[in-house]
């Protein structure tokens, strides 16, 4: 369970955005291809981030009620996914809001580390991984997510602790198959 101040953002991965007949801006009313993802990051600490099928706040509470500590506190933008959720954390509910251009408060109230975290995927995925499947892409998360989740630690120590994961598990996605011969 991530605890103490969590900052919560949800944001859209894959291709570039193309016009299409019929088609709004992506993110514009959920009329996009890219997949929607929600992250959550615990402040200087370990950060969760999930696909989601559609940014609702029912999916938004599912992920925070399965991965937050309620004795925390929730940061977030101006979304209104978040207010019902925001009074059920006892430390609270802050929010920036970006459309007056408010992206961090003198309070310390700010989501710019899951914002940041967000650019880290993109980055990933234009710059190393190029196409990343719709179907898969939780598993690239999760390497994100571990990467950052072990940021400190040393190359020894990461790798020690990767293999400690995949210990007891089979790694492959399916069984081979037997082709026939030509």
């Amino acid at each position: 369970m991530l605890k103490g101040v969590v900052a919560s953002d949800e944001s859209y991965v894959g291709g570039k955005p193309r016009k299409i007949a019929g088609w709004g801006a992506p993110g514009v009313s959920g009329k996009t291809d890219k997949a929607p993802i929600h992250t959550l990051v615990e402040r200087n600490g370990n950060k969760v981030t999930r696909v989601v099928a559609s940014v609702t706040a029912a999916n938004l509470r599912e992920n925070i009620n399965a991965v937050v500590d309620k004795s925390g506190t929730l940061m977030t933008d101006e979304a209104n996914h978040y207010r019902a959720i925001g009074p059920e954390f006892s430390g609270g509910h802050q929010s920036v809001n970006h459309s007056v251009y408010e992206y961090a408060r003198k309070d310390g109230t700010h989501i710019n580390t899951a914002e940041s975290s967000h650019a880290l995927i993109t980055r990933g995925v234009y710059g190393s991984f190029h196409h990343v499947s719709k179907k898969h892409l939780q598993r690239y998360l999760d390497e994100f997510d571990f990467r950052w989740n072990n940021r400190t630690a040393t190359d020894t120590e990461r790798r020690d602790t990767a293999v400690k994961g995949a210990e007891g598990k089979r790694l492959s996605y399916k069984s081979p198959i037997r082709r026939p011969k030509c």
